[in-house]
Formats: structure tokens, sequence, C-alpha cells
């Protein structure tokens, strides 16, 4: 995983006011768990922002009042209008214990299916997994080259040396659609060549009438 660096001033007043007096300075209160006990903090917004407005997950080497901690960020808590972060969760995680992570997913390649008219559909942007930090890669990397119209890529597909998934196994990451154009024209075509047999067949009906010879009067 990619490791980044965060430094963090610690918190004495963990009320609403004390949290309000620091959104208001432009820092953000957060909280570090998994360890011998919780541990109070706050980080600059802009800082902060560099997490959580960002595809990619990182190992953070964060450092609190002298004190070294690897951690991850599991959670993060935004205003619903102002997409403002409120409040940061981080785990505290060591070589020797697997962790959760949600990775996400990095699609690479260019599909013989899109090239052939299809859509791809991706319906899965992150994917729960479980490891230890030596495994964790920085995403799930899934190469769509193969992938023809028709064809999808299932999480029981996936298999990454040292990672456990806890997506449901049947659940389809990625797939390669027809594309509606392309039904359109087969249905237009299937229908002029419905039409043309039937006009074919009228024709056909029309001209034998034709030369059939009159009956004579008695």
């Amino acid at each position: 995983m990619k490791t980044v660096s965060l430094s963090g001033s610690p918190r004495e007043n963990v009320g609403k006011k004390g949290t309000n007096i620091l959104r208001r300075d432009g820092s953000i209160p957060a909280v570090v768990y998994g360890g011998e006990k919780q541990i109070h903090f706050s980080v600059l917004e802009n800082e902060a922002k560099k997490l959580v407005f960002t595809p990619n997950v990182y190992l953070i080497e964060l450092e609190i009042d002298g004190k070294r901690l690897k951690v991850i960020l599991q959670e993060a808590q935004t205003h619903p209008v102002t997409d403002r972060i409120l409040h940061l969760d981080f785990l505290e995680i060591s070589d020797s214990k697997p962790f959760k992570l949600n990775l996400p997913v990095r699609l690479e390649g260019f599909s013989k299916g899109v090239r052939n008219g299809g859509n791809l559909s991706q319906n899965f942007r992150k994917l729960k997994v479980m490891g230890f930090l030596k495994d964790m890669p920085d995403a799930v990397k899934i190469d769509i080259t193969p992938l023809t119209i028709g064809d999808k890529i299932r999480v029981s597909d996936l298999n990454i040396s040292g990672l456990k998934f806890f997506d449901p196994e049947n659940a389809v990451i990625v797939g390669v659609q027809m594309a509606r154009a392309v039904v359109l024209e087969e249905e237009e075509e299937e229908e002029e060549e419905t039409t043309e047999e039937v006009e074919g067949t009228e024709g056909a009906s029309a001209e034998e009438k034709s030369t059939e010879e009159p009956k004579k009067d008695a």
C-alpha cells in the first residue's frame, strides 16, 4: 500500500463545545481505535481532505505528540448538504494482525465486447477485504480485456493471494451488456426481413392469380 504521513494534535476537551471550536479553527476531530486505548486528536481540515476526497486508500503514518502509529482511515462523517468533513475514525494496525478494508476496484485494459458495441457496467467501486498489511494492495485490479458481450466477472472469480473477500460470491462486479442501439438495429433488421418475406409471399400470390385463365361462360 502507498504510505502517507499525517500529523495530529491531542484533544483534551472532547465535548461538543470543544468540537465546534476545532471546526471553527479549521481542524477536524478524530479518533484512533484498535490499540490499547482510544486516542482522541484533531487534524487540519486541508490534510483531512486529501485522505477523504480520493478514490485511493493509504497506509497512514500518524504522529501525535511525538508518538507514531500505523493507521488506516475507516470512516469519514461528512455534512449531508455541504460535504464538509465532520469527524474521522482511524484504525490502528500492525504487521502481525489482519484487518478489514474497503479496497477500490481498478479496471484495466479495453474490453473486446465494448469494441464490438457493448456497454461496460461496473456495479462495485469498492470491495470489502481482509488481510495482513504485507498482502494488502492499493486496489483490486481486474483485467477486462477478454470480456465479450454477455461476459461477467463475479466476486467468486477473484483470486488474490492473502486476501479474503466479504461481498457475496455471486455478486457481479463488472460485465459487458449488449447496447440498446445494437438491440434496436437487430430488431429492425428482423422486422425488415419479415416484411420482405410477407411482401414476397403476397407478390407471388398476386402473380399466380394473374396467370390463371379466365373461366368461359357456359
